[in-house]
């Protein structure tokens, strides 16, 4: 089996897209009422509160779990009762996540992690794939918030990654 391998400027190439790509969605859900942003759907979380919350949540769970922690709570979408208490946080998040990639070091990606799910369970992975695992989880519930605010009347564009390569 080969090995695979993972390089420094590629993962953070994937984070800026990540970081681009979460402000067009957030962006667009700034233009829309308190009632849309609070409204329900039927995406595995919810509208856009849930949805958006969730791909918080798995940025910030992931992180703890790289820098060595493994948190049990989860973020819950009656922790942020407004858009914009959501938002603070995604920024402050943001900036932690971005302080992690551009530190991380090539040997580390390409190294392996422990940590326990939210259940207890223990898991091991290697870095570089759990990292690239959180920038696709990030684009089927920006997908899925993407389709509701289409809906809504504020598409938020095209947010593929080609789009951000010829924008950069």
């Amino acid at each position: 089996e080969k090995e695979q391998y993972m390089n420094k400027q590629d993962i953070l190439l994937l984070y800026k897209y990540n970081q681009w790509t979460n402000k067009k969605i957030l962006d667009a859900v700034a233009k829309v009422t308190q009632e849309q942003f609070l409204a329900p759907a039927s995406f595995p979380h919810g509208g856009l509160r849930g949805t958006l919350v969730h791909a918080l949540f798995a940025e910030w769970i992931w992180r703890n779990r790289w820098e060595g922690t493994s948190p049990t709570v989860r973020l819950k979408p009656d922790d942020f009762p407004t858009f914009e208490s959501l938002r603070t946080r995604w920024a402050e998040e943001e900036k932690l996540l971005m302080a992690f990639v551009e530190d991380v070091t090539e040997e580390r990606l390409n190294s392996k992690f422990s940590y326990k799910a939210t259940d207890g369970t223990l898991h091991e992975r290697i870095l570089w794939q759990a990292m690239a695992h959180l920038v696709n989880h990030g684009t089927q519930h920006r997908s899925e918030a993407a389709a509701l605010l289409t809906d809504i009347g504020h598409s938020p564009g095209d947010v593929d990654l080609v789009y951000f390569l010829s924008e950069m």
